[in-house]
């Protein structure tokens, strides 16, 4: 799972048009243009795909969670300059405010079983001797799970 692939899903979930996408980029003070949005959410075999790097969709993330929670004690967080899918799943959580039950219904709803101590795991310090690495697999249900509880209904 691409970083292009995180954003078309979040994009899906919060019905954000281009403007709303750039809005978004702009919480965390982070510029971008409408072709570029245009290019990161074109499909992988279009000639005007561009890749999002792991910087500017941690700047997204950010700009998610300041959105629907604001921002923490006013400061805007520095984006991680490489991500992995334990800190997006992070990030996701948070901007969700969800807790451990949550997330796990929500893989329930996307048809995808995970134990407690499974979900814990991924949330450790990565020097953690129960730490565990996030799967893509874990990651593209929570996803899917998300846009089903989230995404607003059609009117």
């Amino acid at each position: 799972m691409t970083n292009n692939d995180v954003l078309r899903s979040l994009r899906y979930t919060l019905d954000a048009p281009n403007h709303g996408m750039i809005a978004i980029f702009a919480l965390t003070n982070v510029t971008v243009t409408k072709e570029q949005v245009i290019a990161w959410l074109e499909s992988d075999e279009s000639e005007s795909f561009a890749l999002i790097s792991d910087e500017l969709l941690a700047g997204f993330l950010n700009g998610v969670i300041i959105q629907r929670r604001g921002a923490k004690d006013g400061v805007i967080p520095a984006p991680e300059t490489k991500l992995n899918y334990n800190i997006i799943l992070r990030k996701l959580k948070i901007a969700f405010d969800l807790k451990d039950d949550d997330i796990l219904a929500l893989l329930e709803g996307a048809e995808f079983r995970l134990s407690k101590h499974e979900l814990s795991a991924f949330f450790r310090r990565p020097d953690h001797k129960h730490y565990r690495a996030c799967q893509e697999q874990v990651l593209r249900y929570f996803l899917r799970g998300i846009s089903l509880k989230f995404r607003p209904a059609a009117s």
